[in-house]
Order: C-alpha cells, then sequence, then structure tokens
C-alpha cells in the first residue's frame, strides 16, 4: 500500500514565502533589488566617503594585482598560507590604528560574527548600544552569551547594568559593543565615557569604527585615535568598504587577541581569502588616507557637509543635524520615506529610504551621505529638489 503524504497542509515553501512577501508589501517594509545606471542618478546613497573607489591609484592597483596574481584566492588562508601582501596590509592597519596587530576578513560583517563568538560564551555578557548595527548585534546572538542593551548613548543606563552584572557571582565576561559613528543617525558616541565605565567595571569594549575610519584624526584613524584612546580600547573594527574604497572588514588590537582569532573565528577560518586585487586596491587606499591627498579629500567632505547643512530646507533643519557623513532626514511612517525616495529618483537622485528593522518603527528616513567626490552644484540641486519637493506635497 502506497505511503499517505503526512505533510501538514500550507507548508508549501513558496505559498508561504508569497504570503510573508505580500504581508511586507502591504507594511511598506518588502525590498526590492533594482538595476541602477549610475550615469543617469546622482549618487547620495554610496558610503564611498572619500571618493576612492573611483581613484586611478586604486583602480591601476587592483589592475596590476590581478593581471599578475589572478582574479581569487583559491582558498582560506589557514589552507593554504597568507600572501605577503595580505601582511602588509595588516601591519599598515595596525599601525594606523596604534595597536599591536589586525586581521583581515571578508566583509565587516564577517569580522563581527568571527570576533564577538570567539571572545565571549554562554555565562558571559555582551552590551550593546541599542542602534548598533544589525551585523553586531547577530553576531552577540550568535555567541551564546546573555545579551543585554543600553538606551543609545545612554551611560547611566550602561552604568546599572554594569554594576547589575558586577554583583552578579559567576557573571564571567563582559563585552561592551558600539560604534563610533552610528550608521543611521550619524551622531557619535561618547568614547571617552565608554572607556572610564568599561575600566571603573572591569569589562572589554569593542568600537566599530565603520564609519570613522580615514575621516576622523589627523591621519584618518579614526574617532578613537582623534580622542587619544588608543591604548585604552581592546578591540577596534572596521571595513575597507566605506572611505576606503575597497572590500573587507578587519579587527586591530593585541597580538594575543589576533593570534586567538586565527585559531578561533570561525568566519575567518572557513572563508576563502580576499582576492589580490582588493589586498592592492586597499593597501593603496590606507596610504592615501593617512597622506596628504587623505587630509585634503577630508577637508573637501566637511565643505560639502557644511553647505548640504546651509542649504537644507527649513523643515528638515528643525532635527538636529549630523556632523558626519550621514544626514538622516526623517519621515517617519515608512510609506512617507518611500514616497520621497521615489520622487527624487525620477529627478535624477538615488537617496535609499532606510525603514524598520533597520530604523525603529515610525523612523523611517532618508539617508544622505555625502562624499568628497560630490561637486558643490550637485548637492545645491539634491537641496533645490528637497525644497520643491517639500512645498509641493506641504
Amino acid at each position: 500500500m502506497a505511503k499517505r503524504n503526512c505533510r501538514p497542509p500550507g507548508l508549501n515553501l513558496d505559498k508561504t514565502l508569497l504570503a510573508e512577501l505580500a504581508a511586507l508589501e502591504l507594511a511598506d517594509l518588502r525590498r526590492h533589488l533594482r538595476t541602477v545606471d549610475e550615469s543617469a542618478l546622482l549618487n547620495f546613497a554610496a558610503t564611498d566617503y572619500l571618493g576612492l573607489s573611483r581613484h586611478p591609484a586604486l583602480i591601476e592597483a587592483a589592475r596590476r594585482a590581478t593581471s599578475e596574481r589572478g582574479t581569487g584566492a583559491g582558498a582560506s588562508r589557514i589552507v593554504t598560507g597568507t600572501d605577503s601582501a595580505v601582511l602588509a596590509l595588516e601591519e599598515q592597519l595596525a599601525a594606523w590604528k596604534e595597536k599591536e596587530a589586525a586581521l583581515v576578513f571578508s566583509s565587516g560583517y564577517a569580522a563581527a560574527l568571527g570576533t564577538i563568538p570567539a571572545l565571549v560564551d554562554k555565562g558571559d555578557t555582551v552590551i550593546l548600544d541599542k542602534l548598533a548595527h544589525a551585523s553586531l548585534i547577530d553576531a552577540a546572538r550568535l555567541s551564546g552569551a546573555t545579551l543585554r542593551v543600553f538606551p543609545h548613548n545612554q551611560l547611566q543606563k550602561l552604568d546599572a547594568l554594569l554594576q547589575k552584572i558586577s554583583t552578579t557571582r559567576g557573571a564571567g565576561r563582559t563585552l561592551i559593543v558600539t560604534e563610533s559613528i552610528f550608521s543611521m543617525d550619524g551622531d557619535t558616541a561618547p568614547l571617552r565615557e565608554l572607556v572610564e565605565l568599561k575600566d571603573r567595571h572591569g569589562a572589554w569594549l569593542l568600537v566599530d569604527e565603520a564609519h570613522a575610519t580615514a575621516l576622523y584624526g589627523t591621519t584618518g584613524a579614526g574617532l578613537i585615535s582623534e580622542a587619544g584612546l588608543s591604548s585604552r580600547v581592546e578591540i577596534v573594527m572596521g571595513t575597507l568598504s566605506k572611505a576606503l574604497g575597497s572590500v573587507g572588514g578587519y579587527i586591530a588590537g593585541s597580538r594575543p587577541l589576533i593570534d586567538w582569532l586565527v585559531n578561533r573565528a570561525r568566519s575567518f577560518v572557513y572563508s576563502t581569502a580576499l582576492p589580490p586585487g582588493v589586498i592592492a586596491a586597499s593597501r593603496v587606499a590606507v596610504d592615501l588616507a593617512r597622506g596628504p591627498e587623505g587630509a585634503a579629500l577630508r577637508a573637501r567632505l566637511r565643505e560639502n557637509i557644511a553647505r548640504f547643512h546651509a542649504g537644507l530646507p527649513a523643515a528638515w533643519k528643525k532635527q538636529a543635524l549630523s556632523a558626519s557623513a550621514i544626514q538622516p532626514l526623517i519621515c517617519g511612517e515608512a510609506a512617507a520615506a518611500l514616497s520621497l525616495a521615489v520622487a527624487l529618483r525620477e529627478r535624477g537622485f538615488l537617496i535609499p529610504a532606510i525603514r524598520y528593522p533597520t530604523v525603529p518603527r515610525h523612523a523611517a528616513r532618508l539617508r544622505v551621505t555625502l562624499s568628497a567626490a560630490h561637486a558643490s552644484k550637485e548637492i545645491d540641486a539634491l537641496n533645490e529638489e528637497l525644497a520643491s519637493i517639500y512645498s509641493s506635497r506641504s
């Protein structure tokens, strides 16, 4: 006798997912991948803050390395060893970040997912700023440690959490996790106060400098360096894919930390190494960012930020404006942000509508990202369109 199909009704994969996609659509939360013709749109969405992804020196370095060594690394560094160029990049990053050593990962996300679970486990505690990046949250969950969250930049709440943990017997290790520049609001973390709190309570501190690397400090090393705190932050995380115009992530810290990650960071051990072209471009990017050209590009970026602020329609000037390259224009509901993004796209501007779960509900926004590569007339044109659209809908 033939076996009966005992599968419960309603579990067809496609039907289930189509229903859930329809629910996202109704809530204005469905995302779509769209083909973008950059030549037809002014890009105010990218995080290429210094415009280095199109720099001739990076392109030439990537071309030469690809021609000489091929398009891929072939395997993980554990399997095939490490190219001397990768070691040179890690030495550059460590020196720049004023640390003993650094380790390059395939992405910033991979750096988070490898590092946090390698350092904490069941019986330990991770405390995150509420607005920390999704990669940091996912890594904390993956670690198995107890997860605690403090309201954004509210250090009294963090202090209370740390005191409670320190009085708990067998509380294990405590790791505080934050960003230096927050990716969706563009504001800064109070790094000095965070360092003092973690020292007082015997915790460790991981700071993600993804949106600060190459943009702050006399050599562009980041906010930690600018604040003179390099020796007091145990774990510095960052990316090569934003202001450095390349691809990849990194962790910088003590030699024991990096040696431990080589052994225990699963996203490093089990991932193919970055290709030669990426490594070569990244090395050139770090050199440029540390030197006179980097300083000139940072100055240009600051000028562009000030120009954007000066010409922004009054309606958005009422909200607190970011001093960083990230400018959130709060719209409230997801539908409003989507509508404004579509209107700007039709007028030639690429600016994303950021919605839940990336930001809290009812805090949907346009995220304008400024670059040293933007021309003054492009920033002025954006402000004119923002004013025109806003007045037509008022």
